[in-house]
């Protein structure tokens, strides 16, 4: 489990083929402190095992999986990533609750100033954007943001300098692709309330009036 609160940038320094996947080499910019051998860390937000851990360098397996969801497969060596390290209970929870399983790619529609803000469109796969809600959060290569609006299959969020400065959406420009994960607590209520009300998964009836009937409106 993971935050979005990106800790540092790492730099690929390996990627070769194994198994059907990939085998990554990644340095991180920060020390990987207490590392344990197969603790989870997120590259751009999909949660890798890391293994041979040698002070800030480390391997993960990338599996096929991961791949076809994840824009992971196109990146190259010397390439840079975000990283977040497993959340601890003790941690401040700054960003949200997020799993590190990316749901699907999108692609950046708009980027544009406003004042000291940068204002980002993505698109969405419309079958996704259910889960995302103005004023919710979501999840852009690794990094907890704040929807600003929302469409049928598009979002839009607004980001500070701060974050600009110390993760990768700095150099995101129009066109290119990045990897989200829509908020996981919508997607459990859906499941929840086509179970409760009797409907398949596939068949979901969830909506306002839906959820209004059910309390949680």
């Amino acid at each position: 489990m993971f935050t979005g609160i990106i800790q540092g940038l790492g730099t690929l320094f390996e990627k070769r083929p194994a198994g059907g996947g990939m085998i990554f080499g990644l340095e991180a910019d920060f020390q990987l402190t207490d590392p344990e051998e197969g603790e989870s860390i997120a590259v751009n937000g999909a949660c890798l095992t890391a293994r041979n851990i040698n002070g800030r360098r480390f391997y993960a397996d990338v599996s096929p999986e991961s791949l076809a969801r994840t824009g992971l497969g196109h990146l190259q060596a010397g390439n840079r990533v975000n990283l977040e390290r497993a959340l601890r209970l003790s941690d401040r929870l700054g960003g949200h609750l997020v799993s590190g399983h990316v749901d699907a790619q999108g692609q950046v529609q708009q980027r544009r100033s406003t004042g000291d803000y940068t204002l980002f469109t993505f698109s969405l796969d419309s079958s996704l954007t259910k889960y995302v809600i103005e004023k919710g959060s979501v999840t852009i290569n690794g990094v907890s943001l704040t929807v600003n609006t929302c469409e049928r299959s598009q979002f839009s969020v607004s980001i500070i300098p701060h974050t600009l400065a110390v993760t990768t959406l700095g150099g995101l420009r129009e066109g290119d692709s990045v990897n989200i994960e829509v908020d996981m607590i919508g997607k459990y209520v859906e499941k929840l309330l086509a179970e409760r009300s009797g409907i398949g998964e596939t068949q979901s009836r969830m909506n306002p009036a839906f959820l209004a009937q059910h309390g949680f409106l």
